[in-house]
């Protein structure tokens, strides 16, 4: 071997060495001979370097998993000789080896199990077993081995190749997994368990490393081996033996776990579960203590959650069967483990609760069935309840300004413990209903001296409430009249109660989450609303402490005024003065720390957008309104441009863009509460927003940090074409002469789409515009597609491949829009250098959503030009390109039609040819008859058939027939 490149192989080696070592692994797995230098290397342990040893594992695992069959039986025989002449050798070894070697030839093992046992290597096991005895280093490898065999048998990690080829080797796998799997049944799973037992019997007292090994295996081979193999007398007793072993009983229960989780009879697992349960509680398990070990907790709550699942799975078979003498045993025995279940849901570890979530659900699922609860069962009911209101509490370690893994394994647990919430709903939703209403009142009558966490809770179960007993449009305060009293009593003593001074963030978000998730009560209760208002617009929303309550309060702010509306309206001027100061662009020299980010400001911004347009106040004195909070942008922005212009230095000149950007975003966002010209003009906005557009487009013009500029400047546009409609139009020449202006693939993208909504929108108004820039932007494009790129540049790639959908994408738009003298009068050459891209789109380019588009454009065309008073050249074009396109692309290797858009292009495909046909008639089925499919030699009964289709009036007959 090449000494100097295994170097490399050590981790602290250098980059240089490590590269060698890489190269060189590369180079034996290509070796027809390198896999038996590492085998001997093996065999008669000539390194004593762990890294090489592994090394070597790795090159026989190449060997055995891809070049196997290449070997002769010899060499074969040698591969086997090998793996069980080092298995000798680390019984008599002074020192194991270390436990990824092990791993490692385990895997090398199972890969030759499963290449060999059905043919070759009958007795594997049983050779294995030979050699190791009960030697306890041997032990440990063949529980290695059995751990790899299994995950051979049962994982699915197949190599992905295409998804056909994918799931065709998914089920060869699964084919001879089945036959190991019932071969090994067959031959030799009574001697293995066997095996397993003694290795149990003679190490559990002194050996807890095998043992829980061991119970480990035969967890995992319970679930596809004859359950009686295991689940009988001597087995049983000898888990339950673990399970009061501290260092055996975390494994005892997941052994015992996938026990009870094997698929089996109903009645026969209801007895099952019923032995396992009586010898656990008569061995003390049952009663759980709080101080007790919660990894084992953690496991035994699992094990109950399987116990308690596997009987409700019984129960809905039984009654499926009609057993309902049967059912009703089960069912008594479910609710024997109810006690237990409460216990281990109500521990203070959150994992030990989570385990037996899915058991409380399935229970309450029952209980939803019946139609008649027990006291007994309503006491169930009512304890789960009080469960769920404990646990949803936060703990005195909750970070809440630094949320790590902990933080958001409790949003998680949080998350189940709601859809227990939403289950009790179903079950019971009056007592719901009361528990949260006792709760609340007790909570908030003494908020002032309350744990943060209880006064959270308190109120998050009232935000709770609107998703458990649903209702449409959020109409919680009509209709059931004891329900509306009940919300409307606990709206009110959280909007009087002064909680929302709580200082404490999470109950500060809690009470205007939950404002806002009722907004309709101040329909109901409109005295409330400055109340709440003041509550957002002090210290305790939009000018709180912390930045993360200032950012949530903007969104809720925003939400909060948009689901008032009417009610605003004595409020407007008083809150447009207070948010005021949070509306200031704050330009990067300004140095402070604004309150609000930008992006929160965009909240505000909207905010105050809808306050003016939404208020009842004349058009003359929204006008003025509306210009006031325009005004400071513009004059802010006009300022920040001209020292942009100036700026040397670049992460000033980034600052200050970023600046103009916000200050054109904010424009942008205030015009959100108009839904179209009709309110901007009943506004009297149309004039302000005018100058906006006149004050930023400068900005387009400016050659410093164009991408950030042009792209505000574009968003504000696409707003103002909803809102000024065609008031729009004087700007868009020079607006799009600027933006074609050393532009790259990405601003075309993003500029192409502005033109396709003033293209959809006005149509013809803009023709003249369009004809003259349409060669341009074309120019543009075709500028940007045609430049070189790296081979292995796969974000260029795709970049234009999104200007290629781009570019298609916009000539759809100019055809659909019936502007197709656009394209006509752009000069013979022109046109026809456009329709050759067309046909390279349909053909060319493996990408079935251009396809799909480019198809969609020709069948316009086809309609639009294709009759006899067309364009002269046309009827040629269809016939020399058209045509051979609707051929050549469904013929491509790349058209997939396992694909969902390349059935789609396949669609566009047809439709394509039928208005061929439809425009030129029968010339169009003599020409494919008698010309161009014969000169693709297809059969004369096949092109019979095609043109039948092609001729049957309804367009699915055909779509049908070409995708067949």
């Amino acid at each position: 071997m090449d000494e100097q490149a295994l170097l490399g192989l050590n981790p602290n080696a250098d980059a240089d060495f490590r590269q060698r070592a890489l190269a060189y692994f590369e180079q034996l797995k290509i070796s027809q001979d390198a896999w038996q230098v590492c085998a001997e290397a093996l065999a008669q342990s000539i390194y004593s370097d762990d890294h090489i040893k592994f090394f070597c594992f790795q090159v026989l695992e190449h060997q055995v998993k891809f070049k196997y069959s290449e070997l002769t039986e010899v060499q074969q025989q040698l591969i086997r000789e090998t793996l069980i002449t080092w298995l000798q050798a680390q019984m008599l070894n002074p020192q194991p080896e270390k436990t990824f070697i092990r791993n490692k030839a385990a895997q090398v093992f199972a890969l030759l199990f499963v290449t060999e046992y059905l043919t070759k290597w009958p007795k594997f096991f049983f050779d294995i077993l030979s050699v190791v005895d009960l030697n306890p280093r041997g032990v440990d490898m063949y529980l290695r081995i059995l751990m790899a065999v299994d995950a051979e048998l049962v994982d699915r990690d197949v190599v992905h190749t295409s998804e056909a080829s994918y799931y065709f080797a998914l089920t060869l796998e699964a084919r001879r997994n089945t036959l190991l799997k019932d071969t090994m049944r067959e031959q030799c799973i009574p001697s293995l368990v066997e095996s397993w037992y003694q290795i149990l019997q003679n190490y559990q007292y002194n050996n807890s490393e095998l043992t829980c090994q061991c119970l480990e295996v035969v967890g995992a081979y319970v679930s596809w081996i004859d359950l009686s193999l295991i689940a009988n007398e001597r087995f049983i007793n000898m888990l339950l033996g673990h399970m009061s072993v501290e260092v055996l009983r975390e494994e005892a229960c997941d052994c015992l776990f996938e026990i009870v989780n094997k698929g089996m009879d109903p009645i026969d697992k209801t007895k099952l579960v019923e032995s396992l349960c009586q010898v656990l509680q008569s061995a003390g398990l049952f009663s759980i203590d709080q101080e007790d070990d919660v990894d084992f907790l953690a496991r035994f709550s699992k094990l109950v959650n399987g116990m308690g699942q596997a009987l409700i799975a019984s129960w809905t078979k039984l009654i499926k069967n009609g057993d309902m003498k049967s059912a009703q045993d089960t069912l008594q025995a479910i609710e024997a483990k109810v006690a237990l279940m409460l216990q281990l849901l109500i521990h203070e570890d959150d994992d030990i609760s989570s385990n037996i979530i899915g058991f409380c659900y399935d229970y309450l699922h029952i209980l939803k069935q019946l139609s008649a609860l027990s006291d007994q069962q309503k006491a169930n009911v009512e304890a789960i309840m009080l469960a769920v209101m404990k646990k949803l509490t936060y703990d005195e370690e909750y970070n809440f300004e630094n949320e790590g893994e902990d933080e958001a394994m409790f949003v998680e647990y949080r998350k189940q413990l709601k859809l227990l919430l939403d289950r009790l709903a179903q079950v019971s939703p009056e007592l719901l209903l009361a528990s949260v209403r006792r709760v609340f009142n007790t909570t908030l009558q003494n908020w002032q001296t309350t744990r943060f966490m209880e006064v959270e809770v308190a109120i998050r179960l009232l935000y709770m409430l609107a998703e458990a007993l649903p209702v449409s449009h959020g109409a919680h305060f009509s209709g059931d009249v004891t329900k509306a009293t009940a919300l409307q009593d606990m709206m009110r003593t959280l909007v009087t109660s002064g909680v929302s001074a709580y200082q404490h963030t999470s109950v500060t978000l809690e009470f205007f989450e939950t404002v806002v998730r009722y907004e309709k009560f101040f329909a109901v209760e409109p005295q409330h609303i400055p109340t709440v208002l003041m509550a957002f617009l002090d210290h305790r929303g939009l000018r709180h402490t912390s930045p993360k309550v200032r950012s949530r309060t903007a969104y809720l702010f925003s939400r909060f005024v948009k689901s008032l509306n009417k009610q605003m309206n004595p409020f407007i001027e008083d809150v447009l003065n207070r948010i005021q100061d949070l509306m200031e662009l704050s330009p990067p020299e300004n140095g402070y720390q604004a309150l609000l980010s930008s992006d929160d400001q965009l909240f505000i911004y909207e905010t105050a957008g809808v306050l003016i347009v939404n208020s009842e106040y004349s058009a003359e004195r929204k006008q003025v309104l509306m210009r006031n909070l325009l005004t400071p942008l513009m004059e802010k922005f006009k300022v920040l441009l001209e020292k942009l212009m100036m700026a040397q230095d670049e992460d000033r000149q980034m600052a200050l863009a970023d600046c103009l950007n916000h200050a054109v975003g904010f424009a942008s966002r205030t015009s959100k509460a108009f839904s179209n010209k009709q309110t901007v003009k009943q506004c009297g906005c149309s004039e302000v927003y005018l100058d906006c557009l006149q004050t930023f487009l400068p900005a387009l013009s400016c050659p410093l940090q164009k991408e950030v500029l042009r792209s505000g400047v574009r968003t504000f546009l696409h707003r103002m074409i909803i809102c000024l409609e065609e008031e729009v139009l004087p700007f868009i020449p020079s607006a799009s002469e600027h933006m074609l202006k050393d532009c790259e693939a990405k601003d075309l993208q993003e500029f192409i789409p502005l033109i396709n909504q003033i293209t959809a929108k006005f149509k013809i108004q803009v023709s003249p515009f369009l004809q003259q820039m349409f060669m341009p932007l074309l120019h543009a494009i075709f500028e940007v597609l045609l430049l070189p790129a790296e081979e292995n540049d796969q974000s260029a790639a795709l970049e234009k491949q999104m200007l290629r959908r781009s570019y298609f994408a916009f000539l759809q738009t100019v055809t659909g829009s019936g502007m197709s003298e656009v394209i006509a009068n752009q000069g013979a050459e022109n046109v026809e250098r456009v329709l050759f891209t067309v046909i390279q789109g349909a053909v060319d380019y493996p990408d079935p959503i251009a396809q799909k588009t480019c198809f969609i454009i020709l069948s316009k065309l086809v309609e639009l030009w294709g009759g006899k008073d067309g364009p002269v050249g046309f009827a040629d074009f269809v016939y020399k390109h058209i045509v051979p396109a609707c051929f050549l692309a469904p013929l491509k290797q790349t058209f997939d039609l396992a694909d969902a858009q390349t059935v789609l292009a396949l669609s566009e495909c047809a439709v394509t040819l039928k208005t061929i046909h439809l425009k030129r008639g029968p010339e169009c089925i003599q020409y494919l008859q008698q010309e161009y499919l014969p000169s693709l030699q297809v059969a004369p009964e096949i092109i019979q058939e095609f043109c039948q289709a092609l001729q049957q009036p309804d367009a699915k007959v055909f779509k049908n027939y070409l995708k067949v």
